[in-house]
């Protein structure tokens, strides 16, 4: 697997946890026990790694140069809050309520793939997210973002 595809919804229960849809679960590695990391997104959402996938980023992170105020400062910031967590015998995980308050996720979230981890958004915000962004200014986005050598050829 090269990344996770997809967009699901789910619902947390009164103590934070959720079903992990099962259109995720085909995608995640055979052995599918192992632990994901939670961490604060860019925005106001949380992004859900696997261990596979959060490994290297950490090792970018590390090697980073610590006599860098930046480098404090967006570590501090990123690693804020980043959290091991595993299924539990249901299938579900648990969301630390603090990264919930995050968030803002209360009951209705949706699950959004982002190549290399999965992003969770409060349903609501998700979608005002979109409807403030035109097909326009995506096109627009998408021209500056993927034209000529910013794209990686392999």
């Amino acid at each position: 697997m090269t990344g996770f595809i997809g967009e699901y919804e789910a619902t947390l229960d009164a103590k934070g946890r959720f079903l992990l849809p099962s259109g995720i679960k085909k995608q995640l590695p055979e052995s599918g026990s192992e632990p994901f990391v939670l961490n604060r997104g860019f925005e106001k959402c949380l992004s859900l790694y696997t261990s596979k996938s959060w490994k290297p980023l950490f090792s970018d992170l590390s090697n980073l140069n610590d006599f860098d105020p930046k480098v404090r400062q967006f570590k501090r910031y990123f690693l804020n809050g980043a959290t091991q967590v595993e299924l539990d015998n249901a299938g579900r995980l648990l969301l630390p309520k603090n990264l919930m308050d995050y968030a803002g996720l209360e009951k209705d979230i949706v699950l959004v793939s982002a190549i290399d981890k999965i992003e969770i958004w409060d349903k609501i915000k998700y979608q005002q997210f979109f409807e403030t962004f035109s097909p326009e200014a995506f096109s627009d986005l998408a021209k500056e973002v993927m034209a000529g050598d910013k794209i990686i050829k392999s």
